[in-house]
């Protein structure tokens, strides 16, 4: 008999823009509040600096930058969420900067749909899935393909 959670997926939901987004909880290692970046001389436009957690040293990625994502605009207690999701890709770890975290829910894969080509922001091919909701829809993050081993290479180069 199979186990009913097989089909379940646990989701770090969070806004970014005007869009919900969720991420494999699997991945993620924490969520800090906005922390002061130290910027990095020749990084990619969408690397906002590094931060030290704990003695360890973090690229921040800003996905506004790279996908042209307006930030959400906030009211004063809304900010008090936002702040960075730390991920860990590729054997390390990145900050991604988001404007406000919701809550951690679990999703039935079964319901999950193939995102329309037509997605405003963050392009289908980084996009696993979209769940539809009572308020909208939930844009599954495939964060592996969010960056290429290339990529992945350079941003571990800025935390040495």
């Amino acid at each position: 008999m199979a186990d009913e959670n097989d089909n379940k997926l646990q989701l770090v939901t969070f806004q970014l823009g005007s869009e919900s987004y969720g991420i494999d909880i699997m991945i993620v290692d924490g969520i800090v509040r906005v922390e002061e970046t130290r910027s990095i001389p020749n990084a990619p436009n969408y690397v906002d600096g590094i931060f030290n957690l704990r003695g360890e040293i973090i690229p921040v990625i800003n996905l506004h930058k790279r996908f042209q994502i307006r930030r959400a605009e906030l009211n004063e207690e809304d900010k008090l969420l936002s702040g960075f999701i730390i991920i860990k890709i590729g054997g390390m770890k990145l900050g991604v900067i988001i404007d406000k975290i919701s809550r951690v829910i679990s999703v039935d894969l079964d319901a999950m749909q193939l995102p329309p080509q037509m997605l405003s922001g963050i392009g289908a091919e980084y996009i696993q899935g979209v769940f539809t909701r009572d308020d909208g829809y939930l844009i599954l993050l495939d964060i592996e393909r969010l960056f290429d081993p290339r990529e992945l290479q350079q941003l571990g180069k800025l935390s040495n």
